[in-house]
C-alpha cells in the first residue's frame, strides 16, 4: 500500500523557488564580449546588403568606417545607429 503525502502552500513555494533557481542557472551564459569593431562581411551579413551598397554607404558618407591595411572596421554602434534612424 503507498503512503499518501499531503503537500502544503510552503512545499509548493520552495519547489517553485528551486525551480527558478534551477532554471536560471541553466540558461545563465557567461558574460559574452560583443565586438565593438566589425569587418566589411561581418557588416554585410548584418545588414544583409551586397558590397556594392555597403561600399556606396562609405562613400556618400552614410557609414563611417576605420581602415587598417586593406580591412576596412566598422563601429557596431554606428550600425545600429544606422538601422534606428532608418526605421519606418
Amino acid at each position: 500500500m503507498a503512503a499518501i503525502e499531503i503537500l502544503t502552500k510552503d512545499d509548493l513555494q520552495q519547489f517553485r523557488q528551486q525551480l527558478l533557481e534551477d532554471i536560471k542557472n541553466i540558461i545563465s551564459i557567461p558574460s559574452i564580449q560583443v565586438k565593438q569593431w566589425l569587418k566589411s562581411d561581418e557588416v554585410r551579413k548584418m545588414l544583409r546588403i551586397s558590397a556594392s551598397t555597403l561600399q556606396t554607404l562609405r562613400i556618400n558618407g552614410t557609414l563611417s568606417y576605420s581602415r587598417v591595411g586593406r580591412i576596412m572596421y566598422y563601429k557596431r554602434d554606428d550600425i545600429l545607429k544606422l538601422l534606428e534612424g532608418n526605421e519606418r
